[in-house]
């Protein structure tokens, strides 16, 4: 084995830094050595005076120690993607590089052999470098003062397909041992998971998806093991990657089988590329790896005033006699306008909450927050109170689905003599109020009510929708928990989701331990990407129902709202 200490000045940064770059393997014993492999990030392997012959040993690139007052205890392993035919992200190195050693992390690049090999699987070089390495990592975290049950790993693209090897599958050999080396476990303790390519049968030989992710005979590729080390993900991707976006929900869906806490997080509109990496960061707070949480705070105290709001409208949802399905023992549905000081968008999201079909509140922790917050960015925000209890003699939703096409419409034919954009609407809700948030959004051309008046000559359709938590999503928890997570092939869509014409794109945010479970969004993520529509997907590790009431600092369950503020800002035309 031998060490070498390399001295590179950055001029861009007008900074000097060093490493240690250490091969992997002894010299004679590498497996499955080929002549036209290498060892190289693609700056130094296109560089003049580069020699193949003294770069074809895969190799860990030491960088400084994080400093003491932030110290962690814990490695960061860099992988770069490169289709496996060369190890190009040395931008992205950088960047997680400075990112995690300021976190405290000890940060370390893994360069492993590239181009492909012939005549093996696309990955199999690779992979065997990856064990061989974390080996090396784990056997020296007390001469580099960290814990060798902290170890992580971020990545790109094919650089992701090998993390997804090295955290599911690390019980399987990649290779006979060579030295006492290998008598260290290759297991990884967390990973951070940009774009894996190569993760459905439809690419796994080295391709992009060919049938983007989708049909019955397209599955998750057989490669990961998911053993008994397989350690939580964040699982990033763009939803129109060519890599496709299916396989990090495959591998999510199979996480969730085993009870491994994961998070998934999904893109609209994007390509193949690195997203979300301050999400990946919360994560790591959320599951402890970034020390203890910080106490939770309660919602309703974080954002308990009203001072970005101009003034309150409040008007009845249907006329005097005129409500269709009456009930003596459902409440009065009415909505509220909520105007800001200073309006920033002509665009319009209507609010309500959740409450299992038995109750609901605009005043409450799902409401109240999101439209303080929405007022302070220049949105105006309308309320609603639907009808509860549940009706008798009909489906759970059906009076609440009626309020809501009629809360759409009275909001659209307003919205221009108030100086706003009837054709920029979107609904939110939380819980039951997410499965009715899901319910005008796929299926605004299902008629729940007949027509009473000219309102009801108005389109209910919505451009966007924003679903907290939604309930009820599978036919597994058709009116309750969830009995098997939502995980199986056989835990389907409820038929009342039409998936009509007028579907619009939306937002999902989700407790990966919600009992209602975190599949009904991913699932209905998946059948809007199959109809060609974008939406976004957050999932949050450890968190159950209601996550954002009581939330830690610095954790997605905290952000929340941010996520809110920027799909909007996708979504809103200007």
């Amino acid at each position: 084995m031998r060490r070498l200490i390399l001295f590179v000045f950055v001029c861009c940064s007008l900074s000097v830094f060093a490493w240690e770059r250490e091969t992997i393997w002894p010299k004679g014993k590498m497996p499955d050595a080929q002549p036209h492999q290498i060892a190289a990030m693609t700056d130094e392997a296109g560089s003049k005076d580069f020699k193949a012959d003294k770069h074809r040993i895969a190799y860990l690139e030491w960088f400084d120690a994080p400093p003491a007052d932030v110290k962690q205890n814990g490695c960061m392993i860099l992988i770069s993607g490169g289709s496996y035919q060369c190890c190009c992200d040395v931008g992205l190195i950088k960047t997680w590089r400075e990112t995690f050693t300021k976190l405290g992390f000890q940060c370390v690049n893994f360069v492993y052999r590239t181009p492909r090999p012939t005549g093996l699987a696309i990955y199999q070089t690779a992979w065997e470098d990856g064990q061989r390495a974390v080996r090396m990592v784990r056997s020296e975290a007390k001469k580099r003062g960290f814990d060798p049950e902290k170890i992580g790993v971020i990545s790109m693209s094919a650089g992701s397909h090998l993390a997804l090897l090295l955290a599911t599958s690390s019980q399987t050999p990649a290779y006979a041992p060579i030295d006492k080396l290998d008598t260290v476990s290759c297991h990884i303790n967390w990973a951070l998971v940009n774009a894996p390519a190569y993760a459905t049968t439809d690419g796994e030989t080295g391709t992009p998806a060919t049938r983007l992710g989708y049909g019955t005979d397209v599955q998750l590729s057989n490669v990961f093991k998911f053993d008994a080390k397989t350690c939580p993900l964040s699982l990033h991707h763009g939803g129109n990657d060519q890599y496709t976006p299916n396989g990090s929900t495959l591998v999510y869906r199979e996480l969730r089988k085993r009870k491994i806490p994961a998070e998934l997080h999904l893109y609209p509109g994007k390509g193949h590329g690195a997203f979300g990496l301050e999400r990946g960061i919360e994560f790591m707070r959320q599951m402890g790896f970034l020390g203890q949480l910080e106490p939770e705070e309660d919602l309703m105290k974080r954002f308990a005033s009203d001072d970005a709001r101009k003034e309150k409208l409040t008007e009845d949802v249907w006329p005097e006699g005129r409500m269709p399905d009456a009930q003596e023992h459902q409440c009065k549905p009415y909505i509220e306008w909520h105007f800001p000081k200073q309006l920033k968008t002509k665009a319009i999201q209507i609010i309500y909450s959740g409450g299992s079909y038995n109750g609901n509140g605009p005043d409450g922790f799902e409401v109240a927050p999101a439209r303080r917050y929405l007022n302070e960015k220049g949105i105006t925000v309308v309320t609603m109170k639907y009808r509860t209890p549940r009706p008798k003699g009909l489906s759970k939703h059906t009076t609440a689905w009626q309020d809501l096409q009629r809360a759409i419409r009275i909001v659209r034919s307003k919205a221009e003599s108030l100086g706003l954009d009837p054709n920029q609407i979107g609904i939110m809700g939380s819980s039951a109020g997410g499965h009715l948030t899901l319910m005008g959004v796929t299926s605004s051309l299902h008629q729940s009510y007949q027509p009473i008046d000219n309102i009801d000559k108005q389109p209910c359709n919505v451009q966007w929708g924003i679903g907290i938590y939604p309930a009820y999503a599978l036919t597994d928890g058709t009116d309750g928990f969830n009995a098997t997570g939502g995980n199986e092939d056989t835990d389907l869509l409820v038929p009342e989701f039409s998936f009509d014409l007028k579907t619009s794109p939306m937002l999902f945010i989700h407790g990966d331990a919600d009992g209602y479970a975190s599949m009904g969004s991913v699932k209905t993520w998946e059948k809007m990407r199959s109809m060609g529509i974008q939406s976004e997907l957050h999932t949050l590790a450890t968190r159950p129902h209601c996550f954002q009431r009581n939330a830690s600092p610095g954790t997605g369950s905290y952000t929340w709202l941010d996520r809110i503020g920027e799909f909007l800002e996708y979504i809103i035309k200007k």
